[in-house]
């Protein structure tokens, strides 16, 4: 049997997609600044000038790596809000997100740490602003049905988003209770509070003062 030694010869497109990978990984772990295209180099089993010639830099590797990860994301939670009752879409809508975290955690970190420069475009706070946005038409009917002004919505949907988003955080480092067991118990603390929201609310301390 003959054995093949030495780096592994791949087309320039299996290459570039190996890359990416590896960066992600390495980015996931040490962020834009501590990461290096030695590492991603070493990492990958090439040398940097290879890593140079698909990407041009670092800048162009991470900004490759932000966008994929922003695509999938965003294409998971938009293809999730399927349903026409508002209890499933957010259900569907911490579903997808809590399936990305579990099953694309390295892209989930890459998105979650600080860009280079303090650039904020592509971040996973742009991604969950843009389900906001998606989510504040759909809850229009949830207004409707229990007699809410309808100009609310956005601001529902960003608290409800908010929720979801800062608890996926949580759970990506903690990993307990399970996937399912936290997206039933954030689900039901979100929509209970919808559905039994004040009509005309007023804060406590107010009252006492």
């Amino acid at each position: 049997m003959q054995v093949t030694t030495g780096r592994v010869r791949m087309s320039a497109l299996q290459r570039r997609d190996q890359l990416i990978e590896v960066s992600r990984a390495v980015f996931a772990e040490r962020g834009f600044d501590a990461a290096s295209i030695e590492e991603i180099a070493a990492a990958a089993g090439i040398s940097k000038p290879v890593v140079y010639e698909h990407f041009g830099d670092k800048e162009g590797l991470y900004a490759i790596v932000v966008d994929r990860e922003v695509t999938r994301l965003m294409s998971m939670m938009t293809e999730s809000l399927t349903s026409d009752r508002p209890r499933v879409l957010l259900e569907q809508a911490a579903t997808a997100l809590f399936d990305y975290i579990d099953d694309h955690t390295d892209g989930f970190f890459v998105l979650l740490r600080p860009h280079p420069g303090g650039a904020q475009r592509g971040t996973f706070g742009t991604v969950m602003r843009e389900v906001a946005t998606l989510l504040s038409d759909r809850l229009v009917l949830v207004c409707q049905r229990y007699g809410y002004p309808e100009e609310l919505a956005p601001m529902y949907a960003a608290m409800l988003v908010g929720m979801v988003a800062l608890t996926g955080e949580w759970w990506a480092e903690a990993r307990t209770p399970s996937k399912e067991e936290v997206i039933t118990q954030v689900v039901n603390m979100a929509w209970n509070g919808v559905s039994h929201l004040d009509k005309d609310p007023t804060l406590v301390s107010r009252e006492e003062a």
